[in-house]
């Protein structure tokens, strides 16, 4: 059996990388408690996962994307960030993204209403000095384990060091914390924005 090998890649990306990224970003987060806890119907699920993230990063105008691609160019994990003053997005962009983001909830009104309280908790706590803000690191659940994962963090952490600036981020699984904390990420706060939904977890890495 060969063994893949796997390479950064930050080309602008094509409609359909775009498409790949949301893919692999819909099988990551298929377990995640917080979208279960949206909507615990498999089918829904998935298909609502998959038109959330290319809702938003079709429109990442802002933002900078980084791939990780095997040796057939497809890809295989991917970091959105928004760096330094680029979060929150603009007006325009979030605008772009809504219809996106509509359609992947508009079957069930109350998964919408959990979510914008997400969103709202998300924004107000959100820290306010200047830093990079990792909106979303995901590998293709087939390939975890592999260093995608490092590859894509420590790419980001070298350009966000030579800049001087902190990090943030928030994670709804509480085993990730121990995975950002190798990068030098701590917890500064965990938060309840829905009642009976799961707690998210704010983390900062201080800079260097």
């Amino acid at each position: 059996m060969v063994t893949p090998t796997f390479s950064l890649d930050s080309r602008p990306l094509t409609k359909r990388n775009l498409n790949e990224i949301a893919v692999v970003a819909s099988r990551a987060f298929y377990t995640d408690p917080f979208f279960v806890f949206l909507s615990n119907r498999a089918m829904t699920r998935s298909r609502g996962l998959t038109l959330f993230f290319r809702a938003n990063i079709r429109h990442w105008s802002t933002g900078r994307i980084v791939t990780v691609r095997d040796d057939t160019d497809r890809v295989v994990g991917a970091a959105a960030w928004l760096p330094t003053g680029a979060y929150p997005q603009s007006v325009t962009t979030q605008l772009a993204q809504t219809p996106g983001v509509l359609r992947a909830l508009y079957r069930n009104p109350a998964a919408l209403r959990k979510g914008f309280g997400y969103l709202t908790a998300i924004a107000k706590n959100h820290i306010r000095d200047p830093h990079w803000y990792l909106f979303l690191l995901v590998t293709d659940p087939e390939l975890q384990r592999r260093g995608i994962g490092a590859m894509l963090m420590n790419e980001a952490l070298e350009q966000i060091d030579r800049e001087g600036v902190s990090s943030y981020l928030e994670t709804q699984k509480e085993d990730n914390i121990a995975y950002y904390r190798r990068f030098g990420y701590e917890l500064v706060q965990t938060l309840s924005p829905v009642d009976g939904g799961p707690p998210l977890y704010a983390m900062r890495r201080p800079s260097h």
